[in-house]
């Protein structure tokens, strides 16, 4: 008699659950099923720079989630061994137009639409493989196995259930309890965001050649803008971004707002305020003191959403479905679940909680709020060259071996 195959639902059918599941589907001791809460995938999000960890940890998942990132991404340069990075500079000041940092250094660096890569990753999994219109609401455990229960009645039952549904995760709520402090989503600086996604016609007659190629973080008082190439180049993703809780939230966005900044930055802001599209906060998660519970566990937005500052939480996802993949790949029995979540834990945990910590400060010091380094263009640049290091130069491989050597010594004791 053949053994049952290892169940896994995925709630969430975003970056980090299409990567993991990506990774899962080749395992054949597995079967995979992700269920996505959205009818559609809506065009929302001023779309991704991903940096160099994102990319060597789609390596060692899956080899269509790199190809499929390269084939559907806007390269930003025209020669792919070009290394390139975001700019960061400050846009006020005496040292207005200094390069302070340069984040996610990489060859062949490119742009994307969040909706591109979803949907490009998509067609990596098997038909059948995603139910769309499946709201996670509840987690019951029933039998030893996850039941979920969805918004609108349905549910559905697996081995084990992997969260990657987002920052206001309710796998999130069943691990750490509704009215635990690490739960709901965080705003502590009262960081809120403008953006306009600008027809690149239209954004060429306004800014210079250079920020329509690359990716431009411009810093002041009063917030930073950014500017970032998307969908093969014909769109300019450009968004406004500031902490209420140092700058003061306007009633609506206004050039006005930006006397003192440079002209690159009072150019994007121009386009922006032509027709702002989308207005929202930004929202983060305190660190949750732990990932998993049993057969359950959360990656990505749900196990540690972080604000858009440093870019990396697209990586940070992607490195949790590395992990997982590497781990599940050696589980052969459901029993071994536990053990494979809490060698997750133990080897993601403390990393993409720093990641979390590291993204607020940044956030604060391109709106010159960050009270260790001011306005001071040689702290800012050295906080952001140790910032970027930790994110970017890191050994993947070794931290797969590592969850790994975890499993292995808990699978022994």
């Amino acid at each position: 008699m053949s053994t049952p195959k290892i169940t896994i639902a995925i709630a969430g059918g975003g970056i980090a659950g299409l990567s993991l599941a990506a990774g899962l589907i080749q395992h054949p001791q597995i079967t995979v099923h992700v269920y996505e809460s959205q009818c559609t995938y809506p065009r929302t999000g001023a779309g991704l720079a991903l940096h160099k960890n994102a990319i060597a940890a789609m390596d060692l998942i899956h080899p269509g989630l790199k190809k499929t990132y390269l084939g559907r991404a806007n390269l930003m340069s025209r020669d792919e061994e070009v290394e390139l990075a975001t700019q960061v500079l400050l846009a006020e000041g005496v040292h207005s137009g200094r390069v302070i940092g340069q984040l996610g250094k990489a060859r062949g660096r490119k742009t994307i639409a969040r909706e591109d890569l979803v949907m490009g990753w998509i067609g990596l999994l098997p038909a059948g493989t995603i139910s769309f219109g499946k709201k996670l609401h509840n987690v019951v455990l029933d039998d030893g196995r996850a039941k979920l229960e969805f918004v609108g009645g349905t549910t559905a039952k697996a081995d084990c259930l992997i969260g990657a549904d987002g920052v206001r995760s309710a796998t999130r709520r069943y691990l750490l309890g509704e009215n635990h402090p690490a739960t709901a989503p965080k705003n502590h600086d009262q960081w809120y965001l403008y953006s306009r996604a600008v027809p690149m016609d239209e954004a060429r007659q306004v800014v210079k050649e250079e920020w329509t190629r690359n990716v431009a973080i411009l810093c002041g008082s009063k917030g930073y803008i950014c500017s970032l190439p998307i969908d093969k180049g014909r769109i300019l993703s450009c968004t406004f971004q500031a902490p209420g809780a140092f700058c003061g939230e306007p009633e609506s966005f206004t050039t006005g707002s930006f006397h003192g900044y440079s002209e690159d930055a009072r150019a994007i802001a121009e386009l922006i305020s032509r027709n702002p599209q989308q207005s929202w906060k930004i929202y983060d998660h305190d660190p949750a003191p732990k990932y998993y519970y049993g057969r359950v566990a959360m990656i990505g937005d749900a196990a540690h959403a972080t604000g858009p500052f440093v870019g990396n939480g697209a990586g940070q996802a992607i490195e949790d479905a590395a992990v997982l993949n590497a781990l599940f790949a050696r589980v052969t029995n459901v029993s071994q679940i536990p053990t494979v979540f809490r060698a997750y834990d133990a080897v993601r945990r403390e990393r993409s909680t720093n990641a979390i910590s590291i993204s607020r400060d940044v956030g604060r010091l391109y709106a010159y709020a960050l009270e260790e380094v001011g306005t001071d263009p040689g702290r800012m640049q050295s906080y952001l060259t140790q910032a970027g290091s930790y994110l970017n130069d890191v050994d993947l491989e070794a931290q797969n071996a590592d969850a790994i050597a975890v499993f292995e010594k808990l699978q022994s004791e």
